[in-house]
């Protein structure tokens, strides 16, 4: 058992840590720096891509074989590249079309581990859910607690509901059938932390973890970064989003629609969209068949300045999303002061605020009604004005990545003792 108040040594895992796009990056880049702030030593554990780090933070980077790089996805490794159990593993889940990272990843978080007990006083999992962690449990002693952002078995359900054939069901369910394994590691864990009351009661539900070993530590935004840039000119008619761009579950297709439809009368309207465009993909796809090429761009692998940029050019912010656990990008745009038109889907109304009054909301899945939205806003400056001031107070009020890391540290605290998740956090 550990002193009250000592610093804490943390092992920090996660399986890929995008710099600038996806949460588990941003998530583990902010978190283990306030972490850090508040004089806790942590050191990441990721596999590629690797997540940037604070100076303080050291970073061990446990090699996949990088079979989804963005340069080219889905290669086949090369035999002679398979030198370890765990890149067997890989390959191995690879071939049978289940997506390997989350596995692979964690039985080399167990042997970069295993022999480091004394280092570390907990090992704090991002979401992996692999099968190593409960070795890391079981074998090596490790206290262990893990965050949830929200259950991947949503985002699988979403995908089969929109896929149009009987084989690309087919596919899904083999590349979904690692939720399976976090399904049963996520049963196993004395603790785990999520980031909305909606995503607590979706892993409640999906992944059956019994209510009283989680708790809720919301995320957060830094308001000094993420801020109102003076002397940046709005762009009339110019609209932004965070998209991966052919993950049903984010909604994209909905919006591309949406932004057709406004074009017929208003041809001003731009869409920039923070994310990578996948060419052949379904999202490129609309793009060309709704007449969008050159009023639709991709920005992607740009710092966080930059975004806070391209926040302040635009007129409206949009979250289009069919689900979401939480959603950084919501609370970063509304900390840089832009309106946000959002979808009720999952938590984006507990995360956002109340419609007309901190954002703009409208129906998941419903093109008109989103359309219909961003044509109101668009014609009111005083409305997106009022929700752009009070959607940024809304960020200062409720959330900082130093206030995620306190609450985190008690649920640190709370594992170490024994005890159960702290009730004030719900």
């Amino acid at each position: 058992m550990t002193q009250p108040d000592r610093p804490l040594r943390i092992a920090f895992l996660t399986y890929r840590g995008k710099p600038h796009v996806g949460g588990q990056g941003i998530y583990t880049r902010h978190l283990t720096k306030a972490l850090a702030d508040l004089g806790h030593h942590v050191e990441v554990f990721s596999g590629q891509p690797y997540p940037e780090v604070d100076p303080r933070v050291p970073l061990q980077r446990l090699q996949s074989l990088d079979i989804y790089n963005d340069h080219f996805p889905m290669r086949m490794p090369g035999i002679w590249e398979l030198k370890t159990l765990a890149d067997f593993v890989e390959v191995t889940a690879f071939s049978f079309g289940t997506f390997p990272e989350p596995l692979a990843f964690s039985v080399r978080a167990y042997r970069a581990l295993k022999d480091r007990r004394a280092d570390f006083d907990l090992v704090h999992d991002n979401q992996s859910l692999g099968y190593g962690l409960l070795a890391l449990q079981r074998r090596a002693g490790f206290p262990l607690i893990a965050t949830i952002h929200h259950p991947i078995t949503v985002d699988r359900r979403l995908e089969l509901e929109h896929a149009g054939t009987a084989y690309h069901r087919l596919t899904l369910r083999r590349w979904y059938g690692f939720t399976r394994m976090q399904t049963e590691v996520a049963r196993r864990l004395p603790r785990v932390i999520t980031v909305s009351e909606n995503s607590f009661e979706d892993i409640a539900r999906d992944h059956g973890v019994p209510r009283e070993r989680m708790a809720i530590v919301p995320v957060g935004v830094d308001p000094e970064l993420f801020r109102p840039v003076p002397g940046v000119a709005r762009r009339p008619g110019h609209l932004i989003t965070t998209a991966s761009a052919d993950v049903a579950m984010k909604g994209l297709s909905y919006l591309l629609e949406a932004v057709a439809k406004l074009r017929t009368e208003r041809p001003e309207v731009h869409l920039t969209v923070i994310g990578r465009k996948k060419e052949g993909g379904k999202s490129a796809a609309t793009i060309e068949r709704l007449g969008l090429t050159g009023a639709v761009e991709f920005v992607t692998g740009v710092p966080d300045e930059r975004i806070v940029e391209l926040y302040s050019e635009a007129e409206l912010a949009v979250v289009p999303s069919l689900y979401e656990g939480f959603s950084l990008p919501a609370i970063e745009a509304m900390s840089c002061g832009v309106p946000v038109v959002a979808t009720t889907g999952g938590a984006l109304p507990e995360v956002v605020g109340a419609d007309g009054d901190t954002a703009l909301l409208v129906p998941p899945g419903d093109t008109e009604a989103l359309a219909a939205r961003i044509a109101g806003a668009l014609d009111d400056a005083p409305l997106r004005d009022r929700i752009g001031r009070a959607g940024r107070q809304r960020v200062i009020d409720l959330w900082s990545w130093r206030h995620t890391a306190e609450r985190t540290v008690e649920q640190y605290r709370a594992l170490l003792a024994g005890t159960g998740p702290r009730p004030s956090n719900r």
